[in-house]
């Protein structure tokens, strides 16, 4: 007997960044097929049906800024996740998209060479959808001919950095990216710090021989972080071209944003977990213990600074929230976060401590267990938002029928599971620590449905999915507000 639908997913109440519907989904192949009242698809012939039982139905998340098998950029630390197992605890966690980096290194002058090499390490071993931001850290004429190439092969976004030795550019180069990204419609990425406040402070710092993980915080001030972003816009309003601030955290900084924003400019931005439930504090630990939340921008002071991201977030200056996904082995000295850790410094050195936070796997359930957001603006910057930005909507980012790929996650009817510790023995990644263990949640993704096939079933077998499953998108330009003018950039406007 034919089947009318593969699977059936009945009594949810179906999210969207703008409705929430009690209605039942029909999934057909790897689409949306059909939408409809309760009850709609009670004479069909499904393979496989799920009652939902009122619980939320999101689409699937996508997580867009995630640090996988890259090279060493930090001393001695190295990216603990590969794709696989980055993936696979994304999907664990309710991420069916994931874009990750595909890192430019300095003596390289090509980024096609960069995009193979990337590919070749995901092809085949991924549990999520997955594309790539081209990280540029040297914009040579031949990298910068190359854009046109890159969205042809369905790239359209890439990242800059106004920061780290390895991968800091100069105010010239970041003009010269700008306005070949206006040119190829190709979405810039910034991680916007003072790099010179950032090196001056460091050294006063170890003058005064205060080298404990805490003081990484120190070395990395809010004014670093407002001054570049600051700059940053400057540069973009010049060009006329859209860009995203990635993982800001300092409520000063959310403020230049906001103003950009309310003068119409194409100003988008991201924020993390990290700086929504940590702090300043969570460095000051005993011994080496703080360099697990190590990270830059670092959390910021207070639960005060922690409240101005929360409010960015609903009230709309924060485009999207990311992990910034960069995993590192604690206990690890060969190529974790104790490769600084030595007889003469056992507390460590915190300029040579690797940067990064795991997080891929994190992000929904804290987000949706924090019930700060309304739920629509939760699916908004949680997945909507980051498919329009980087050109995957409405394939991606919604539940619409004939449109969508059936990305799906089934949360737990609200009071289900109580309140529960987050334990890093809870996870998937291939890290031995999470920075937010001991934090209360009250869910996780029941369900995660990656093109209609069931990956996660927390009830079940837990991951039911496997490596490969997922697939290389091919993004188009981003759908959001794009350059004031049509026009191209002309110099004689100046």
């Amino acid at each position: 007997m034919a089947l009318d639908y593969d699977l059936v997913i009945v009594n949810g109440i179906v999210v969207t960044d703008d409705a929430i519907s009690e209605v039942d989904i029909a999934i057909k192949g790897e689409q949306i097929a059909s939408l409809g009242p309760r009850g709609s698809f009670s004479n069909d012939i499904a393979g496989r049906t799920i009652d939902a039982e009122g619980g939320y139905i999101t689409p699937g998340g996508i997580d867009a800024h995630v640090h996988l098998e890259e090279p060493q950029l930090f001393g001695k630390g190295s990216s603990a996740d590969t794709f696989e197992t980055g993936t696979r605890s994304a999907i664990c966690g309710g991420t069916t998209t994931i874009i990750a980096f595909a890192p430019q290194q300095r003596t390289e002058d090509s980024l096609l060479s960069t995009l193979e090499a990337t590919h070749k390490k995901a092809e085949g071993k991924c549990y999520t959808d997955y594309s790539f931001h081209l990280l540029v850290s040297n914009p040579s004429d031949r990298a910068l001919a190359e854009f046109s190439i890159l969205r042809e092969k369905g790239i359209s976004s890439l990242k800059i950095y106004m920061t780290y030795a390895a991968l800091q550019l100069n105010d010239g180069q970041i003009l010269d990216i700008l306005l070949a990204a206006r040119e190829h419609g190709i979405t810039t990425l910034i991680h916007a710090e003072n790099n010179d406040l950032i090196l001056w402070m460091t050294a006063q710092l170890e003058k005064r021989k205060m080298l404990a993980p805490r003081y990484h915080a120190t070395s990395h001030p809010a004014m670093a972080e407002i001054e570049a972003t600051y700059r940053a816009i400057c540069l973009s309003e010049f060009i006329d071209v859209p860009i995203l601030l990635v993982h800001i955290s300092s409520p000063a900084a959310a403020a230049h944003i906001r103003s950009a924003q309310s003068r119409g400019l194409p100003v988008y931005a991201e924020t993390c977990p990290q700086y929504l439930f940590l702090t300043k504090a969570d460095l000051d630990k005993p011994g080496f213990e703080g360099a697990k939340c190590v990270c830059s921008p670092p959390p910021r002071e207070n639960e005060q600074d922690q409240e101005g991201i929360w409010q960015g977030l609903e009230d709309g200056t924060f485009t999207v929230l990311s992990s910034d996904h960069c995993p590192f082995i604690y206990d690890d000295s060969e190529t974790g976060k104790k490769t600084c850790v030595t007889a003469e410094y056992p507390e460590g050195q915190f300029k040579y401590i690797p940067n990064g936070c795991p997080g891929v796997e994190t992000r929904l359930p804290l987000a949706m267990s924090a019930e700060r957001l309304e739920i629509k603006r939760f699916v908004e910057v949680t997945t909507t938002n980051a498919a329009k930005l980087y050109g995957l909507y409405p394939r991606k980012g919604t539940l619409s029928a004939g449109q969508s790929d059936a990305d799906l996650v089934i949360w737990y009817p609200s009071g289900k599971l109580g309140t529960f510790a987050l334990t890093n023995g809870m996870l998937h990644h291939n890290v031995d620590y999470t920075p937010y263990e001991g934090k209360t949640l009250t869910q996780w993704p029941r369900y995660t449905i990656l093109r209609g096939s069931v990956m996660w079933d927390r009830d079940g077998e837990g991951l039911v999915g496997k490596a490969g499953q997922g697939s290389f998108l091919h993004r188009d330009k981003s759908s959001l507000k794009g350059p004031l003018s049509s026009e191209p950039w002309d110099i004689r406007g100046f």
